[in-house]
C-alpha cells in the first residue's frame, strides 16, 4: 500500500508540474495583459539607466503613456541590440521601442508604426579635433554601435572606403569613451543621443554640421501581429491629439519634436 501511495503522489506531482508549465510561457512573468518592450538601456535620452539604476528616457515615458491608453501593463526588457529582430520574432519581446530607425531592410523583418520622431546620423569628434567635414575622416579611425543605423549610414557613404579603420561597439557609451581617451578620431552616432551627451559634458564634443543620413524612429512590431500594431498606433494618435506626446517631448527635449 505504501508503494502504491508513493506512486500515486508522484503522478499527482508530475500532473501539477505540467499544468503549471502549460499556464506559463516563454517570457516567464509575461501574461496576456503585459507588453514586453525590448530596449538598449544605454541609449540616452531615449532609454537608459539613471543614477539610481532606474530605466528612464523619452521612449520609456512615451511607451508607458501608450500602454496606459491601451489598458495594458508594460515591462521593459534590456536586450543585446544586435539581436533585437530575433528577440521580436521569437516572441521573447512584443515591441522594439528605443530609438529604432525605420529602414527598408528592417521593414522586411518587422511591422512599423508611423514615424514619431526625426533623427539623423551625425559625426562627432572631440572639441579640439581638426576634423571639420566628412571628407576629413580619410585615414582616420571611426567608431559606431554595431548593427545600428549608424553602421548603415557609414556603409552607404563614399567616405567609408577611405577610412583607416571602423571599430564597432555594443553601445554608444563605449564608443564615446574611446573617443574621449583618444582611441578613436570620430564616432558616427544618432543626433538625439549626442545632443544629450553634449548637454551633459559641455565643451567636450564637436558635432559636424554635415550629417550622413536623415532618418525617422518608429516602433517595431512582430510580423503578423497587425492587431497589436493597430491598437498601439491608435494610442499614439490619441497621445498626439490630447497633448500627451508633446508634454513628454518637452520634458526630454525642451520642445515638441514628435511627428504628427
Amino acid at each position: 500500500m505504501k508503494r502504491n501511495a508513493t506512486i500515486f503522489l508522484a503522478i499527482i506531482s508530475i500532473f501539477l508540474l505540467l499544468v503549471g508549465c502549460s499556464n506559463s510561457n516563454s517570457n516567464g512573468s509575461k501574461d496576456d495583459n503585459t507588453i514586453v518592450i525590448g530596449i538598449d538601456d544605454k541609449f540616452a535620452p531615449m532609454g537608459f539607466r539613471d543614477e539610481d539604476n532606474e530605466i528612464v528616457g523619452f521612449d520609456i515615458d512615451y511607451a508607458k503613456a501608450a500602454a496606459e491608453k491601451m489598458g495594458v501593463e508594460v515591462k521593459f526588457q534590456p536586450i543585446d541590440w544586435k539581436t533585437k529582430e530575433s528577440e521580436l520574432s521569437s516572441g521573447r519581446i512584443d515591441l522594439i521601442w528605443n530609438g529604432y530607425t525605420i529602414t527598408d531592410e528592417r521593414k522586411e523583418k518587422v511591422l512599423f508604426t508611423k514615424p514619431y520622431l526625426k533623427n539623423a546620423q551625425v559625426i562627432v569628434t572631440l572639441a579640439d579635433s581638426d576634423i571639420k567635414k566628412v571628407d576629413d575622416l580619410e585615414g582616420k579611425t571611426v567608431g559606431l554601435q554595431s548593427l545600428s543605423s549608424a553602421a548603415d549610414a557609414l556603409e552607404s557613404s563614399p567616405i567609408k572606403s577611405k577610412i583607416k579603420e571602423v571599430t564597432e561597439f555594443s553601445d554608444n557609451v563605449l564608443a564615446l569613451n574611446d573617443l574621449k581617451v583618444g582611441r578613436l578620431d570620430a564616432v558616427v552616432i544618432d543626433e538625439v543621443v549626442i545632443n544629450y551627451y553634449s548637454s551633459k559634458e559641455a565643451g567636450t564634443f564637436k558635432i559636424l554640421e554635415e550629417s550622413l543620413a536623415p532618418e525617422e524612429y518608429g516602433v517595431g512590431v512582430k510580423k503578423g501581429n497587425e492587431q497589436l500594431l493597430e491598437k498601439l498606433q491608435k494610442a499614439l494618435d490619441e497621445m498626439n491629439e490630447d497633448g500627451t506626446a508633446a508634454e513628454i517631448s518637452k520634458k526630454w527635449f525642451g520642445e515638441d519634436k514628435v511627428l504628427k
